[in-house]
């Protein structure tokens, strides 16, 4: 069975930094695209970032700037590096992967983890 496993998130004052990893196990023999989507309270989820096997990145304009998505192929690992955080990134962050397994394509996402940002 393939999961997700997302860390990271906390409480930090506005202006502060956190960082969110996103680790992928199970039987996977290969993972396309990563990435983050978040949903604060009474919105709707919106994409933060995402990034291919080969690096290529895409970021909402919201965070560009402030956010960096990285990943680490030779552990399954996706990364999120936020700086100078404001209120309005108070969200859940759940990452998802589209990876490759013994059945085939799926898509697969964390449990979330909540990023709260104080002003």
């Amino acid at each position: 069975q393939v999961q997700l496993v997302e860390s990271g998130g906390g409480l930090v004052q506005a202006g502060g930094s956190l960082r969110l990893s996103c680790a992928a196990s199970g039987s996977i023999f290969s993972i396309n695209v990563m990435g983050w989507y978040r949903q604060a309270p009474e919105k709707q989820r919106e994409l933060v970032a995402h990034i291919t096997s080969g690096g290529s990145t895409n970021y909402a304009d919201s965070v560009k700037g402030r956010f960096t998505i990285s990943r680490d192929n030779a552990k399954n690992t996706l990364y999120l590096q936020m700086n100078s955080l404001k209120p309005e990134d108070t969200a859940v962050y759940s990452c998802y992967a589209h990876m490759l397994g013994p059945k085939g394509y799926l898509e697969v996402w964390g449990q979330g983890t909540l990023v709260t940002v104080s002003s």
